[in-house]
């Protein structure tokens, strides 16, 4: 027979064992309720190369159902159209000036990388996965290709790159025999991390980056039917000639050489239904990952966000490629799926302006979590209940790579773009760009020179000051980013411009529109080598 003092202790253990157990529910419970999150992310793949977006030459019925079943947003950009540092912005909700990240830049160091969602999310408490390319360095990694690994619960990326052939990327080898094309085994993936987050009863997040449609073109053979024979509608600001009003800054890098480069001006259809191709294995892959939500039951509760890295060309103006701040390269599909939203259903779009720096900001709020104060981006939340808000007035589009005569700062409105396209010699002088959007969808008028649209002028000349200023006051100070404080400046003459850019080694000779960039001073052999495949 117990004494009362162990009687005393008995029940203490028994209240203390008991609260622990009902707070293990209540916490158990929570988790629950948190939605799950997949983000899927294209490379290279513009918006018109979806059903939902208006081009019925081409076949993605699970990306025009996932639109349909949420959200479409019909203004939605890259705030920097490569690779790296796009997948940069996305990960970190931060202009490409902040992150530091990019080719003949730099990585991204562990500080910033810290305060990415992936990281956050997985100190909340979710199950965090990643397969594909991963776009980027993180200083101090070594050892495992200079990726973060370890701050991630299944991991199936790939450094530079990536491969298309599932065997050579060593974390997916496992898919290889099954999968042999890369594009169909991260839906596998997905699968299989849909399956273990329902095992642990985790909420999780799933961020698959695909390699399609990047080049090299090496589209899966089991759909080489799909567009076989296909012929194929050209835009119609496609050729050289509806590019002539454009700038001769953006007449001076690869993009104007790689539309004869990559036969866009004399096999239009091959090489599109290539293209489109590799779109579709993707729409495959995102079939995959959504019945494998079905079957385990966890459809209802998990929010899916799909678009790209940048757009393409594709022979639009002239060009191929991106970079460029014109609609086809800077622009992107977005759908976000929110089964819970009041818009879920009802095939509703979204002309509000959104930029891939929301991203990070919408997943974490999402997650119930805080958004951290140095992310420029904003949730885009309100727009799956409200697709007909706003959430942001201006949004700015950077390109700091490549030849010195393609770089520019772009702002951005529902309406306006305007490029202050800075670089001047023998052949061209300092200009800008005003395109109204609204009207003008394709970009064929510059209305910068027009006496009639002055007043808009002035109004983007302004709001493009604006965000000089925070460049200006947010760089980082490493990386060859504080330059272009002066160098986007359009107050500053081009004497001072060209000492900033000899002073911190960075002036490169364009080239005369032969798509080759002649580095003169910046060209370091191998590290950066190791990415020249990347771009």
């Amino acid at each position: 027979m117990m004494t009362r003092a162990q009687q005393r202790g008995f029940r203490r253990v028994v209240t203390t064992t008991a609260m622990s157990l009902l707070c293990a529910a209540f916490a158990q419970a929570e988790d629950t309720q948190k939605p799950n999150i997949i983000f899927l992310l294209a490379d290279d793949q513009n918006f018109g190369s979806v059903g939902c977006y208006g081009n019925s030459e081409v076949l993605t019925p699970h990306m025009d159902k996932l639109g349909y079943d949420g959200v479409i947003f019909d203004k939605h950009y890259n705030t920097t159209a490569i690779c790296m540092a796009s997948r940069a912005s996305a990960m970190t909700g931060m202009y490409e000036y902040k992150t530091g990240t990019n080719f003949e830049h730099g990585d991204m160091t562990p500080e910033i990388w810290q305060k990415s969602y992936p990281v956050l999310l997985r100190e909340a408490g979710y199950l965090t996965a990643f397969a594909g390319k991963f776009g980027f360095e993180v200083k101090g990694l070594k050892d495992s290709h200079w990726m973060p690994v370890g701050d991630f619960d299944f991991w199936g990326g790939a450094p530079g790159q990536s491969n298309y052939k599932t065997v050579a990327n060593k974390s997916m080898r496992k898919y290889a025999e099954r999968y042999p094309h890369s594009t169909r085994s991260y839906g596998a993936f997905g699968q299989d991390v849909i399956k273990e987050a329902v095992l642990k009863k985790r909420p999780f997040c799933l961020s698959i980056s695909f390699k399609a449609p990047h080049r090299p073109v090496e589209p899966d053979p089991e759909f080489d039917h799909i567009y076989e024979g296909k012929t194929f509608t050209k835009p119609e600001n496609y050729g050289r000639e509806a590019g002539e009003h454009l700038s001769k800054q953006s007449k001076t890098g690869r993009q104007h050489g790689r539309f004869s480069s990559w036969e866009y001006d004399r096999n239009y259809d091959v090489v599109m239904g290539q293209y489109y191709q590799q779109i579709y294995a993707i729409d495959v892959a995102l079939g995959m990952i959504r019945e494998e939500l079905d079957a385990q039951g966890v459809a209802d509760n998990t929010v899916i966000i799909y678009t790209s890295d940048n757009g393409f060309l594709c022979g639009a103006h002239g060009y191929g490629s991106k970079v460029l701040p014109l609609e086809e390269a800077a622009r992107a599909p977005l759908m976000i799926y929110d089964p819970r939203s009041k818009a879920a259903g009802k095939k509703l779009r979204s002309g509000a302006l959104s930029g891939n720096i929301d991203f990070a900001p919408t997943i974490l709020a999402l997650a119930g979590l805080p958004i951290p104060e140095n992310m420029d981006g904003v949730s885009l939340l309100p727009l799956l209940d409200q697709p007909e808000l706003d959430v942001r007035e201006q949004i700015s589009f950077i390109n700091v790579f490549g030849s010195d005569a393609t770089q520019c700062l772009t702002t951005i409105t529902k309406d306006l773009k305007y490029t202050y396209w800075w670089y001047g010699d023998a052949n061209m002088k300092p200009t800008e760009e005003l395109f109204n959007l609204k009207n003008d969808a394709l970009e064929m008028v510059n209305l910068a020179e027009n006496p009639d649209a002055s007043e808009l002028l002035q109004v983007m000349r302004s709001k493009y000051d604006e965000q000089l200023r925070h460049w200006k006051e947010n760089a980082v100070s490493d990386h060859n980013y504080s330059q272009y404080s002066t160098i986007f400046d359009r107050s500053v003459p081009w004497s001072e411009k060209e000492l900033k850019r000899y002073i911190h080694g960075t002036m490169k000779i364009h080239s005369s529109g032969n798509g080759k960039d002649a580095n003169a001073k910046n060209s370091k052999k191998g590290k950066k080598g190791k990415k020249e495949q990347v771009k």
